[in-house]
């Protein structure tokens, strides 16, 4: 039997807010995200999409954090390792940055430069297909 959806509460239906925070739904379909983390560090991470600016930063104190998760320092660095571990936060006192689940675009190089650092008009030359 298919269930129907219907709105239950009208006067109450969700709307995009106006400053910038979401969940992106892989974090459910994409199990593994879950299955990594404890119920902790999803409260964590919870609270970081929330209150995370368009680039994903927050800087909200380990005080504060713990308070609002009541979580003691150790608990609350433990749930910050978990995020990290599964890449979902990079992490860099004060700052925390909720990272993209996409995969990161990384620049394929052929020859003996592969292994090289290279500057930032190299990778451009590179991606419009310019000479290396």
């Amino acid at each position: 039997m298919k269930i129907k959806k219907h709105v239950i509460c009208p006067q109450r239906v969700r709307q995009v807010p106006p400053q910038f925070s979401w969940i992106d739904q892989r974090l459910v379909r994409e199990r593994h995200y879950l299955q990594e983390c404890s119920v902790q560090a999803l409260a964590l991470y919870l609270v970081l999409l929330t209150v995370s600016d368009a680039e994903g930063l927050s800087y909200y104190s380990a005080a504060t954090l713990g308070r609002m998760l009541r979580l003691s320092a150790e608990q609350l660095g433990q749930a910050r390792g978990e995020l990290e571990r599964a890449q979902l936060i990079a992490y860099k006192h004060p700052l925390y940055q909720a990272l993209s689940l996409d995969a990161p675009q990384t620049l394929e190089l052929s020859g003996e430069r592969s292994r090289q650092s290279l500057s930032a008009g190299e990778i451009l030359r590179k991606i419009v297909g310019g000479e290396s």
